[in-house]
């Protein structure tokens, strides 16, 4: 495969939320249906559980929280991957925001019982700032929600960004039984998934397909006719340059932990996003299809290896390619 090929395919974002929205749990997932893991591991969890691979430092795995920000790479259905997973509290929001310099697009993750919370206010600014798309997963749809019209109500209020439902959550909390596919005309109904550690099975079909009542119950199948009527009718138009203006979220519901709508999310997400674009040093445009190798530094991490007075330095690489045991000028700023 040439360069451009390989630039083409290419995609980089970063996952950010107030602390304990599920982003990542939400990493792990991706990192399951990409098949860099087998099993997807837990935040918290009892003794013998595995832990998430994004949490590789021992205080996140005391703490259950994210301390620094990980990088992880994967193939997808011919796409690869980076996923920047951030940490959300605020003592530690430092090293999201010079992580967001290399990320080409941002998750937002939003609790479904909260909404937008301080912290996400804050990210979401910085995104703001820096032109950067927002995809917006609502999470933990297998609890306690608000209603889904709300959320999006509420999302807008909050920060300023129009929204539009890519997909429609069929219930919530013990009812929740999947989601409706808004571009497909599709319902994937959700069964198993063993505690959402494996990949889960669906049952997908039109949304005029009867069995889907007897699966959903009348009530759940009725309220999703009545909702996806009042969407089409009422719901903000779907526009890609908004998109990539930061001024329109494409909203996805799901349960990062029990797998539902993760799939369809990362699908979506791929075929919506764009490959790496121009970085500018100072006045000079960079374009990606540059051959002269060219990056920035956007983090230094100390003490990786216990066993070792380690630092390594994170580079986005921005033209060229980078090869081992090349020399490189360093520019200072």
């Amino acid at each position: 495969m040439n360069t451009q090929d390989e630039i083409k395919r290419r995609r980089t974002f970063a996952i950010i939320s107030h602390p304990d929205a599920g982003k990542t749990t939400l990493t792990e997932k991706l990192l399951l249906y990409g098949g860099a893991i087998l099993s997807a591991g837990t935040v918290k969890g009892r003794k013998n559980s595995k832990h998430a691979v994004s949490d590789w430092m021992e205080i996140e795995r005391q703490r259950g929280i994210s301390v620094t920000s990980s990088v992880m790479q994967f193939e997808y259905d011919n796409y690869c991957i980076n996923i920047l997973d951030t940490p959300g509290h605020q003592d530690f929001s430092e090293d999201t925001y010079r992580t967001l310099m290399a990320a080409d697009s941002a998750v937002m993750v939003i609790d479904a019982s909260k909404g937008v919370e301080a912290q996400t206010k804050k990210l979401f600014k910085v995104c703001l700032l820096r032109h950067i798309p927002v995809f917006t997963f609502i999470n933990k749809m297998d609890r306690a929600a608000m209603n889904p019209f709300a959320l999006l109500e509420h999302i807008e209020k909050e920060l300023g960004i129009s929204t539009y439902a890519m997909n429609w959550p069929i219930g919530s909390g013990k009812d929740f039984k999947g989601v409706y596919e808004r571009n497909h005309k599709q319902i994937l109904c959700f069964a198993g998934g063993q505690h959402g550690q494996r990949e889960v099975e669906k049952v997908a079909g039109d949304l005029q397909d009867e069995k889907f009542r007897s699966l959903l119950g009348d009530d759940f199948y009725e309220q999703l006719m009545e909702d996806v009527e009042l969407l089409d009718i009422a719901s903000t138009v779907f526009e890609a340059d908004k998109v990539q203006n930061g001024r329109l979220t494409p909203v996805f519901f799901g349960s990062a932990l029990t797998n539902f709508g993760v799939e369809p999310f990362l699908s979506h997400f791929l075929a919506m996003t764009t490959s790496p674009l121009s970085r500018y040093a100072g006045d000079v445009e960079i374009e990606p299809t540059d051959d002269h190798f060219s990056a920035f530094v956007f983090k230094i991490q100390a003490n990786m290896n216990k066993a070792h007075r380690d630092r390594i330095a994170f580079l986005r690489i921005c033209s060229g390619k980078f090869e081992k045991g090349m020399e490189v000028t360093h520019v200072q700023a």
